[in-house]
This record gives C-alpha cells, structure tokens and sequence, in this order.
C-alpha cells in the first residue's frame, strides 16, 4: 500500500518534479494546486510519464474552509511537502502584499489543518533568500536569517518561523537556484506569469519570443561584474525531496537543509555555457541593477550530503540542455 504524500502547488515546476520522484519510489502523491500560476499541462505530463492518473483538487490552499473539508476526508496522509507560493523576486518587489497574503497565508492554513491531522509531518520549500546577503561563503544552515533582500525572501523566513514554532515535524529545504527539466520533456516550468528567472529567459530569447536579455548589472564586486548564483538542476531537487520525507518519517524532528552544488556560476558563466552546449547565439545586453537581488550567494551541501546521504547527479550542461529542449517543446 502506498503511502499518500499531499503536495500543495504539485502541478507547479518542482512540485511536478517531486511528484514524479515520490511516486517513482513507492509513495502515493496527491496534488492540490489551484493552477494561478500555472496551467494543467504539467498533470498530464506526469500522468503520460508514470502511465497512471495521479490524483488532483483544484483548491486554493490559503483557503481555510476547503482545506478543512479536504483534509476531514484524507485524514490518512502521512505528510505534506508544501511548494505553492508565488516565487518571483522582481514581482514581490513590485507587489509586496500578494506575495504576503499568498505565501505566508497558505502556509498558516495548512499548520492549522496539519496540526489536526492524524500525521503532522512537512517539508517546506524555502529558498536561499533567507540568508539575505550573507557575511561568510559558501554559506550554511548555522548563518542567521539576515534582513531579506526582497518580500519573497522575508515571506519565505516568516513561514520557517512560523513552521518552527508549530506543533509539526519538519524539515525545511532552502533551494539555490533550480533550473532544467525532466529528461522526457513532458513537464517543466508551466508559469502564467512573465519568465522572471534566468534561464528560462535565456531560452525565451534563444527561440525568439524575446529579441534579448536584458543582464542586471555588469558592477558587482564579481570575476565578471555580474551576480553569482548557485544552480541546481530541478531532478536533483526533487529527489532531495524524497530524501527529506524519508528523513522525516523515520526521525520526527524539525531540521534545515540547504540544497544547492556548492559551485558559484555568474549569469556570464551561464548564457555562456548555454550557447555553448546548445550550440546556439543569445542575444544581450547590460542594464541596471534589479531590485531585490545580492551580489552573491551559494551553498554549503555539508549537511545534507553527510544527513540525507543525497549528492549532486546533473551536470549545469545537462541542466542546460534540458531547459532548451524542455523550451523548444513549448513553441
């Protein structure tokens, strides 16, 4: 009998992606994603890959009363892994308040259902922003939340308080920078709002429906001007994911890992790298700073390689690659 793993905002670019692990290794996951940011394509795309329906509610999760209706007849899921939020940087800078009612407000409405149910068990999808801009690199679970740099960032600290101060196991992963898609190329990053990350940008340009990139910054204290970033291919993610839950179910704790490679590339190093393994010319040019963003950051994966025993297995190629034709399939 497998067992059910509710994932909130499961239709969602990880999320899809660690629906499609959690149900590779035994596990049972049930999606519910509301589909504001993101479109059904993804649902058949895993359906198509694990030639199964996985099951799916179109419920809103900062709504208390459907949440409450939907776990009074599920009252048999061992955990929940919680991806739905927004999550563009530039847009929270923009928009600080659908950032705070969304990301903060799903996530209390889903400790008060968890702390009800018969399994109080959760992974949080955090993010490296809540280390702002940090004094010591690479950067680990012991450096202090410093002030965000963005309102995504101060959403994402504010639910890791909330979740530590909760009655719940859990175990909160603070990702670096995903990029990539599943190797089939039937699910990937399905966001109805404009791509505000890099390389799904690079792509746009790559194919043509944008004329160019446009670089925040070429001034940074970097080797070439431009930010540092730590990417991580999304199928690593995702299986980080699986290593949590099992983690979790076996230990009961609360815990923070960092999931990230450890290895610093700037936004040259990538537009660079994607031309280069794709065989293929990006269109760009230097513009202002970006609201929001840090000079540099990346990761210490100490912790989670000797906790988790999970390890880095895609290349930035591989991950590259994947995004170009995950784009491609998208025209």
């Amino acid at each position: 009998m497998r067992k059910k793993i509710l994932v909130t905002g499961g239709a969602g670019y990880i999320g899809s992606h660690t629906v499609f692990e959690l149900y590779k290794v035994g596990y049972l996951p049930i999606i519910i994603d509301n589909l504001c940011n993101t479109t059904d394509q993804n649902l058949f795309g895993l359906n198509k890959i694990l030639r199964t329906n996985i099951p799916f509610y179109k419920i809103d999760c900062s709504d208390l009363g459907q949440m409450q209706k939907f776990f009074k007849t599920h009252n048999d899921i061992y955990a929940c892994i919680h991806f739905a939020g927004y999550k563009s940087v530039s847009e929270s800078v923009e928009n600080p308040k659908k950032y705070y009612d969304n990301n903060i407000g799903s996530t209390e409405v889903l400790l008060k259902c968890l702390e009800k149910s018969n399994f109080k068990n959760l992974i949080f999808s955090s993010s490296c922003t809540v280390y702002g801009m940090p004094d010591i690199l690479p950067v680990n679970e012991k450096a202090p939340f410093k002030k965000a740099e963005s309102p995504y960032g101060e959403t994402k600290q504010k639910c890791e308080i909330l979740i530590n101060s909760s009655s719940c196991n859990s175990i909160s992963l603070r990702y670096f920078n995903p990029i990539g898609s599943h190797n089939s190329g039937l699910i990937g990053d399905c966001s109805s709002d404009n791509a505000s990350n890099l390389v799904p940008i690079v792509a746009e340009v790559a194919c043509g429906i944008r004329d160019r990139l446009i670089v925040n910054g070429d001034d940074y204290d970097t080797k070439d001007g431009t930010c540092i970033r730590d990417y991580i291919h999304v199928q690593d993610l995702a299986v980080a994911h699986v290593k949590a839950l099992n983690y979790l179910l076996e230990n009961k704790v609360k815990e923070v890992f960092n999931v990230g490679t450890g290895n610093g590339l700037s936004v040259l190093d990538i537009i660079n790298t994607f031309e280069k393994v794709n065989n293929l010319k990006v269109n760009y040019n230097f513009g202002p700073r970006r609201l929001g963003d840090i000079q540099e950051i990346y990761s210490d994966g100490d912790k989670i390689m000797n906790v988790l025993k999970w390890k880095v297995n895609k290349t930035i190629n591989e991950a590259l690659i994947s995004a170009w034709n995950w784009q491609k399939s998208r025209k």
